[in-house]
């Protein structure tokens, strides 16, 4: 993960080594003449693109043109620094400056972001890995340098997490590492074991783990500054299913080589947390984290089996695949203790939610109010992590019922994003929203400002709304 360095304005010469220029509407004032009259030449051509200056010189410069909204030049300075981030790598530099006018911070943001590369697992390769390793920020303020640093380290730990196969990563594996996190950033972490879990009576969460070797988790992560501006807690739910073969409903082979990233809603709630108190946000967040494995094991959960949920509500299970919905339950039904303000929950849930949109938004649904889901879209659009707002009509809850229990699991083959959030509605009593990031959560292939793998999807969005909520 890079640092961010603030420093005062200084304007870039065509002979400086490890300097980068991204130049809004330049004057030759500025500039050297011979840059100057090159920026302006390609620029009145329309040519889009970094030019490499000067041969033996690194220095990168690309026009930044003034069109759209403040959303879409903050996505536009994104996708600018990730075309940088490839130029960077392929000529080996790790350490720059950066100018770019009022883009600084997104053009350095999406710079971060596309520079990311999952390198721990490394071996005899470790020493051929390109690292961005450190960014100077020209002009940017200090605290704004220190923002931008803590927010690309939240999602970094996200996209880390996201990465690690379960070898590496077991549910006990990820409650520590939220603990650890807690202790750097400033957050409180509370990690219930197995006999806790039992005690509650999280027949979901316990259902699920029945056919692994390794004890579910649930992880409770708190943040509550001293002079808070909200009173009752937003609470946020992460699906933290660190591997998904399926259970007994096994998911074919093809399906399953990428199923570490199931716990991707689990790792955006603790980057999240690790943004907000990392910033010092004025804003009480507590973050739910159920997490295990689901595994065909011997005693595993069998299509057909009855269990109850911590609130006394009876699921039968007719496809162990869908066992998201079963530990997020739980976590739902725990949440009502906070009497929260609000509660967003996160989950890789359903295929039906990668196939309606693919990797392009998050479906997301709820009972929340409409000033609620207005932020929520102008943070979507602020972060480009949009937000595709599904119907959530009673009428689906039709598809859910049991002829033996008060619910079953699935709700047949149509509409399956939607009766996923009808069924986990169910356990709520409290403003609410599910977010379905199953689209956008893990690429098979370089997408918009990210590569292969996690993206961390959520951390920035879930930032920019309580930010706005501590505003």
């Amino acid at each position: 993960m890079p640092t961010f360095v603030a420093m005062k304005w200084t304007f870039a010469s065509s002979a400086s080594t490890g300097h980068v220029t991204a130049v809004v509407k330049p004057t030759s004032s500025e500039f050297s003449t011979d840059l100057a009259t090159l920026i302006e030449a390609r620029a009145e051509r329309g040519v889009k693109g970094w030019l490499h200056q000067v041969a033996g010189a690194e220095q990168f410069v690309r026009v930044l043109t003034s069109k759209g909204d403040a959303a879409e030049m903050a996505h536009s300075g994104r996708k600018a620094g990730a075309e940088l981030a490839g130029l960077l790598s392929k000529n080996k530099i790790s350490n720059l400056s950066l100018e770019a006018g009022d883009a600084t911070f997104h053009v350095a943001e999406g710079l971060a972001l596309a520079a990311y590369r999952y390198t721990r697992l490394l071996g005899k390769k470790a020493k051929e890995a390109w690292t961005l390793d450190s960014v100077e920020v020209v002009g940017l303020s200090a605290g704004d340098a220190k923002r931008l640093e803590v927010l690309m380290a939240a999602v970094t730990e996200a996209r880390d997490l996201i990465n690690t196969p379960v070898l590496d990563l077991t549910a006990e594996d990820l409650a520590a590492r939220a603990e650890e996190l807690g202790q750097i950033y400033g957050f409180k972490v509370t990690v219930l074991n197995q006999a806790k879990i039992e005690s509650l009576k999280m027949g979901g969460l316990l259902g699920v783990n029945k056919g692994s070797v390794d004890p579910a988790t649930f992880s409770i992560l708190e943040y509550k500054p001293e002079k808070a501006v909200n009173s009752a807690p937003y609470v946020l739910v992460g699906k933290g299913v660190v591997y998904d073969t399926g259970g007994l409903s096994l998911k074919p082979s093809n399906f399953m080589d990428t199923m570490k990233c199931d716990m991707s809603g689990a790792a955006a709630v603790i980057g999240t947390l690790c943004a907000v108190a990392g910033q010092g946000l004025p804003v009480h967040v507590i973050g739910l984290i159920p997490a295990t494995d689901n595994r065909p094991g011997g005693n595993a959960i069998t299509p057909g089996d009855v269990i109850t949920i911590s609130d006394g509500t009876t699921v039968e299970v007719l496809n162990t695949d869908a066992e998201g919905r079963l530990i997020l339950a739980d976590a739902l039904h725990y949440a009502k203790k906070y009497k929260p303000q609000l509660v967003i929950d996160l989950a890789t849930l359903t295929g039906a939610a990668a196939r309606a949109i693919g990797p392009n938004a998050t479906v997301a649904m709820g009972n929340a109010s409409r000033e609620v889901w207005e932020q929520l879209q102008t943070s979507a659009a602020n972060t480009h992590e949009r937000l595709v707002e599904f119907p959530f009509w009673d009428e689906y809850n039709d598809l859910l019922k049991s002829e033996i229990a008060d619910l079953k699991n699935i709700g047949g083959a149509e509409a399956g994003a939607i009766t996923a959030g009808k069924f986990l509605e169910h356990f709520t009593d409290y403003p609410y929203v599910h977010l379905d990031i199953a689209g956008p959560a893990f690429l098979d292939s370089p997408w918009g400002y990210y590569g292969k793998g996690g993206t961390g999807v959520g951390v920035r969005l879930l930032t920019d709304f309580l930010t706005h909520v501590a505003s």
